[in-house]
């Protein structure tokens, strides 16, 4: 009954936009662990040196490097940075701290987000606040890159944010973006990033190494979730984070679901 709930509401842009900020509200108010800074699959490769890493950032390696892999393909030290669907914030934490932006700011749709990630996370060069990802709260031009991870498939509408994201950047920016879709989307996904007036500098496919985090991670991550969650959202919260035998761990094994990471700069 959930899943067809999930399917049904999906179908329209409100809906959508709707059901997604409900459930990350949700998860903000409900589960403030400080532990949990990372809402994304992962990766694993060798892509990572292990003296970037922070002692506490160890647990969270995987999610770490997905971040990385994405933030290496611009420069990013001493430019102005956005972050556009934070989360709970570790992924804007550690671009802010081992790539030296002058000033990163990220933001979230969900209030309760952005709550947590201001407790959680204090640097000066990172500030926090509520944005609309279909409608960004700043000027033309503002920032020299934007980074988006793992967060546009949620988006009601998805070509509005890719224009949005267009408008923000300054002429020479770069826009950092990594996501998921089913595979028999991707040259769709694609043609839609070219249409929304980007040039794709490079693009990598990403799959192989989520796989590997799901494996690596698994074990950990579903102690966590047994650990924090209330116990009739269990079979939720495994399907949520991919865990071994759910519908969408199996589909990124087939390749039925592809991930990719893309470099795009203004066309």
């Amino acid at each position: 009954m959930l899943a067809r709930f999930v399917e049904i509401a999906s179908q329209s842009a409100v809906g959508k936009r709707l059901l997604w900020r409900s459930w990350y509200q949700f998860l903000a108010a409900r589960y403030r662990d400080p532990r949990w800074t990372f809402m994304n699959y992962g990766y694993r490769s060798a892509d990572l040196p292990a003296a970037l890493l922070e002692p506490e950032d160890e647990p969270d390696r995987s999610c770490v490097q997905l971040y990385d892999v994405v933030a290496r393909a611009a420069p990013i030290q001493g430019r102005e940075v956005l972050e556009v669907g934070c989360g709970r914030g570790g992924g804007a934490a550690y671009v802010a701290r081992t790539f030296e932006p002058s000033r990163m700011v990220a933001v979230d749709l969900s209030p309760r987000a952005i709550a947590l990630c201001r407790n959680r996370f204090a640097r000066a060069n990172l500030t926090f606040q509520v944005g609309d990802a279909e409608k960004l709260p700043f000027g033309d031009g503002t920032f020299d890159v934007v980074v988006n991870v793992e967060s546009s498939h949620c988006y009601g509408r998805f070509e509005v944010f890719l224009r949005e994201v267009r408008r923000v950047l300054r002429p020479n920016g770069h826009f950092l973006y990594a996501d998921f879709r089913p595979a028999d989307q991707i040259a769709g996904w694609r043609a839609d990033l070219l249409s929304a007036g980007f040039a794709i500098a490079a693009e990598r496919d990403l799959r192989p190494g989520v796989v590997a985090a799901f494996d690596a991670d698994d074990a950990a991550k579903r102690a966590f979730i047994d650990r924090l969650v209330d116990r009739p959202l269990l079979g939720i919260f495994r399907q949520f984070a991919a865990l071994q035998g759910s519908m969408l761990n199996d589909a990124f094994r087939r390749a039925e679901v592809g991930y990719r990471a893309f470099a795009l700069t203004p066309a």
